[in-house]
C-alpha cells in the first residue's frame, strides 16, 4: 500500500530528523543573519540553504557523543523498518570508528528529514490549495492559468503532482535510511570479533561443564542403575549382596552429588569453586575400578608408576578419559572384562582401554540421544594438543580406545 504502516513509520522518523535539525538550523541562520545584514529576497533564499549545509557540521560534532548511537539506533528500530533490527546498535559507541559512523548516520538521517519536513510542511498545504482552488474555480485557478496560459499543466494535476513528489521522496529518503541504517549503527568489524570471541569463550565454558556433567554424574547414574538392577534380582536370594549393592549405591551416589556441587560451584562462577580441587585425579583410579567391580566389570589395569606427578590439569583430563571409557564399557557390553593400560614416558601419556565384543558378549543397544562421550573425549584430549582414536580391532574381536596426551600440555 502507498500509504502503508512502513511508509507511515518511515515518514515519522523523517519527521523526527527534520526536528532534530531544527535547533542547528535555527543557530545556523542566526549567525549567517548576523554577518550578511543585507536582506534582499534572492540573499535571503540563499541564506535558507546555506544555513541548511552550515548546519550539518555542527549536527556531526555533537553525534560524537557515545550516547547518540544508542538513541538513533532505539529511533531507527522502532520506526525505519529495518530488515534486520537486530544488527542495530543498543549501547554507546565505544570506539572512534563507531563514533564515525554515528556521526555520518546522524547527517543522513537530519538531512533527510529536514527535506521531507520542510516539503511536507510547504508543499502539501499549497497542493491543496491548488487542488480545492481549482475545482472552487476560485482566483487561484484564474491567476495560475493568466500566469501560466500556454503550461500544460492544470491545478488539480499540478497539486496532485506535487503530492506524489512528496510521497515519493519520503519513501525514497525512507528506504535510503533503512538501507544504511545496519551499515552505520550495526556493529564494527571490532565489535563483531569481541562479540565473537566472547561467543566462543562461552561455548567453551558451556562445552566443559557438559563435559564435567556428562562424564562424572552419567557414569554415577549409569553405575546406579546397574547395581539397583542386580540388587533387585538377587533381593530375596542373596540379601547380604543386595545389601553390599546398595550400600555401593549409596556411596556412588555421595560421590556424585560431591562433583555436581564442584560442577555447578564453576556455572556459577562461585569464588571457593576455583580454589578447591577441580575433580577427581588418575590418584582416583583405585576407587574408580573398585566402584566398577561392584558392577560386574572386572578391569586388568596396567597403571605405569609416577601418575601421582602429573600435571594436575593433564591427571584430571585423564581421569574423566578412564571413567567416560570404563563408563561406556558398562552400558554398552554390560558385566564384560576390560583392559585398562596407562603408560607414562618422559613427555607422553598414553591410554588403552579394551574390551571383548563379539557375540558372548553382545553389546547393549544404544541410548536414544547418546554419543556424546566418545566426542567429549576427543575433545579433551584436543584440548590438552593431545589425540585418540576409538573402533573395533582388526579381527573385530576387541573394542579399543586410545588416547594419547602430551605431558606438558596446555589447554588449547
Amino acid at each position: 500500500m502507498l500509504f502503508g504502516r512502513r511508509a507511515r513509520l518511515r515518514w515519522v522518523h523523517l519527521v523526527l530528523g527534520g526536528a532534530l535539525l531544527m535547533p542547528y538550523y535555527l543557530l545556523s541562520v542566526v549567525v549567517l543573519g548576523a554577518l550578511n545584514p543585507d536582506q534582499g529576497h534572492l540573499r535571503q533564499l540563499l541564506l535558507q540553504f546555506l544555513a541548511l549545509f552550515t548546519s550539518l557540521p555542527m549536527a556531526a560534532v555533537t553525534a560524537l557523543v557515545p550516547t547518540v548511537r544508542g538513541l538513533e539506533g532505539a529511533a531507527a528500530r522502532a520506526l525505519c523498518a529495518v530488515a534486520r533490527p537486530e544488527e542495530l546498535a543498543t549501547g554507546p559507541a565505544r570506539s572512534w570508528a563507531a563514533r564515525r559512523r554515528t556521526a555520518l548516520w546522524f547527517v543522513l538521517h537530519l538531512f533527510s528529514g529536514g527535506v521531507v519536513a520542510g516539503m511536507t510542511l510547504a508543499g502539501v498545504p499549497f497542493a491543496v490549495a491548488l487542488l480545492f482552488g481549482f475545482v472552487g474555480g476560485q482566483e487561484l485557478s484564474r491567476y495560475w492559468t493568466d500566469r501560466f496560459p500556454d503550461w500544460m499543466l492544470t491545478g488539480p494535476a499540478l497539486g496532485l503532482a506535487l503530492l506524489l513528489l512528496i510521497v515519493g521522496t519520503s519513501a525514497a529518503c525512507g528506504a535510503l535510511l533503512a538501507r544504511w541504517a545496519p551499515v552505520l549503527l550495526g556493529p564494527t568489524p571490532e565489535e563483531r570479533l569481541a562479540a565473537a570471541e566472547r561467543r566462543a569463550t562461552v561455548l567453551a565454558q558451556r562445552n566443559r561443564l557438559a563435559r564435567e556433567l556428562h562424564d562424572s554424574v552419567g557414569h554415577a547414574l549409569s553405575a546406579v542403575g546397574i547395581q539397583a538392577s542386580a540388587a533387585a534380582r538377587v533381593l530375596r536370594t542373596d540379601p547380604d549382596f543386595a545389601a553390599e549393592a546398595l550400600r555401593a549405591i549409596e556411596e556412588t551416589a555421595r560421590g556424585a552429588v560431591a562433583e555436581l556441587d564442584t560442577v555447578l560451584g564453576l556455572l556459577r562462577e562461585e569464588e571457593d569453586a576455583g580454589t578447591g580441587p577441580a575433580g577427581p585425579t588418575l590418584e582416583g583410579l583405585a576407587d574408580l575400578l573398585r566402584q566398577l567391580a561392584r558392577t560386574g566389570v572386572t578391569v586388568d589395569a596396567e597403571l605405569a608408576p609416577g601418575l601421582d606427578a602429573l600435571p594436575a590439569e593433564v591427571s584430571r583430563e585423564a581421569y574423566r578419559i578412564v571413567q567416560e571409557g570404563l563408563t561406556n564399557v558398562l552400558r554398552h557390553a554390560g558385566p564384560a572384562p576390560a583392559g585398562l593400560r596407562v603408560a607414562l614416558d618422559a613427555d607422553r601419556l598414553e591410554i588403552e582401554l579394551t574390551n571383548p565384543l563379539g557375540p558372548t558378549r553382545p553389546t547393549r543397544p544404544s541410548r536414544p540421544g547418546g554419543g556424546r562421550g566418545l566426542r567429549g573425549i576427543g575433545e579433551r584430549a584436543t584440548a590438552l594438543n593431545g589425540g585418540s582414536a576409538v573402533g573395533p580391532s582388526e579381527d573385530g574381536t576387541t573394542w579399543r580406545l586410545a588416547v594419547w596426551l602430551p605431558v606438558g600440555g596446555t589447554a588449547g
